[in-house]
């Protein structure tokens, strides 16, 4: 039998997630010389994962990506099996009995928790849920964000906080013109938010907002930035922490939040305040509905680049009506394959899988999945390319008997009754959506039911 990656026994790879850390994936092993087929499997019937779902709908221009995206699903040999969930429709078992190798590319898909009392009650969200909801993903479809609140609280400080404050902030004229979600556009139509708290753990120096996205948030037509100048006061390990050349993403943000402080409110609509040195402790309310969240303040302690917030044993009381957490993403796991609960990754080695220390044969990961949710976009595409440059090196210890891939797995899920969405399939999906938003005015409108996405492919 001739070895996996040959015209007689072709490399079976089968890519679970279809963002893009997947997409790259599937475009290393098909421009890598041998003779791969890959199969891509997504859970929901539209690829394209936080590209399509994450994306604030006003930067339009980081969903470009799905351009790259699609002209690497049209290359010879790739396979799109949608709406298949692994773990549900098909075990990992059955994948591994028929594909040489399995790059799990599935992302982060939930949020850290604060582990706070008061965390659960009616009015305390995950940015995820709120980003999900207005972005249109089926999962969030049905969720319910009580923008009567006039004060809302975003815990965190990096850009998925900044696109929670700008969906906030902006008006729905605004944000008609974007592919948001109409259920979203609706309800941000008639909200009341007046006041956006912005809270970090650290001080002004720690904020992880890349600068464009920082400035941005000055720049808001309806809303005020505001930044009490006493935050400005750096500590001695701070100075240090600026004067670092690595480090000139902070050095820039510190001077954008000295302009915001110079500036001052003008008395926009809306205000933006930003919050530093303050952690969570509880969450408090009436009626099982959140109505405030107590702030514990904080110190820095710790050498430069390596600063921690330590309680001061000082407090501070924030009356809200709304929070959203936005303090990082986790993983899921997935049955038959080794999940590491406090990072919430699948535990790796050189993009192999391993389990206790030791490789699972043909197991490999990419993406948030395989190093946590770091980097962007585009930081996917180096980490992909290391986990199949590990596949690759592996073919001589793969199983080397022949695998059936799609043509096999495919018939076991039609006797499932599980409906197999097609690349072809998606396309249709696709059009179907840029004609519902050409009448508005919309790049798309997206449908956020997978059974609005399966009746469209009827005909329906």
């Amino acid at each position: 039998m001739d070895a996996p990656g040959t015209t007689n026994n072709p490399l079976r790879v089968a890519v679970v997630g279809a963002g893009p850390s997947g997409f790259y994936a599937a475009e290393a092993l098909l421009k890598s010389g041998k003779t791969v087929r890959v199969d891509m499997i997504e859970r929901l019937p539209a690829p394209y994962g936080l590209v399509r779902y994450g994306v604030a709908p006003d930067h339009p221009k980081l969903k470009e990506a799905i351009l790259v995206y699609a002209v690497i699903a049209r290359l010879p040999h790739f396979n799109l099996l949608g709406n298949v969930t692994v773990g549900r429709d098909v075990t990992v078992e059955e994948l591994r009995a028929h594909y040489h190798g399995i790059i799990f590319a599935c992302g982060a898909e939930t949020d850290r928790h604060l582990g706070i009392p008061g965390e659960d009650l009616a009015g305390s969200h995950t940015a995820t849920e709120f980003v999900a909801w207005y972005n249109g993903h089926p999962d969030y479809r049905e969720r319910c964000f009580d923008l009567s609140a006039e004060v809302v609280a975003i815990i965190g400080q990096g850009n998925v906080a900044a696109d929670v404050c700008r969906i906030l902030a902006k008006s729905a004229d605004e944000l008609k013109s974007t592919d948001i979600a109409a259920h979203a556009l609706d309800a941000l139509a008639t909200s009341r938010v007046r006041e956006i708290h912005v809270i970090g753990r650290r001080g002004v120096a720690q904020a992880k907002f890349t600068n464009k996205e920082l400035k941005e948030l000055g720049e808001l037509p309806n809303c005020d930035a505001i930044v009490d100048p006493r935050d400005l006061e750096l500590n001695s390990e701070s100075v240090v922490e600026l004067e670092v050349k690595s480090n000139f993403v902070s050095a820039k943000n510190v001077e954008i939040f000295r302009a915001f402080a110079a500036r001052g409110a003008s008395g926009k609509p809306r205000r933006l305040i930003f919050h530093f040195l303050k952690s969570p402790v509880a969450i408090k309310g009436a009626a099982a509905h959140m109505e405030q969240v107590v702030l514990a303040r904080n110190r820095l302690e710790g050498a430069p680049l390596q600063q921690a917030a330590r309680e001061t044993g000082e407090t501070d009381l924030l009356q809200c009506g709304l929070l959203f957490r936005s303090i990082g993403y986790s993983g899921l796991p997935i049955p038959g394959v080794p999940f590491d609960a406090r990072k919430g990754v699948f535990p790796t080695q050189d993009g192999r899988i391993v389990d206790g220390g030791a490789v699972m044969p043909g197991l490999y990961a990419a993406g948030w999945i395989k190093r946590g949710p770091t980097g962007i976009i585009g930081t996917n595409r180096a980490d992909s390319i290391a986990t199949v440059k590990s596949l690759l090196a592996d073919l001589s210890r793969l199983a080397p008997e022949a695998k059936g891939g799609a043509e096999v797995l495919k018939p076991l899920l039609a006797a499932r009754g599980t409906r197999v969405v097609s690349l072809d399939d998606w396309l249709k999906i696709d059009a179907a959506e840029v004609a519902r938003g050409q009448s508005k005015g919309k790049p798309r409108e997206k449908f956020t039911r997978v059974a609005e996405m399966l009746k469209c492919l009827d005909g329906s």
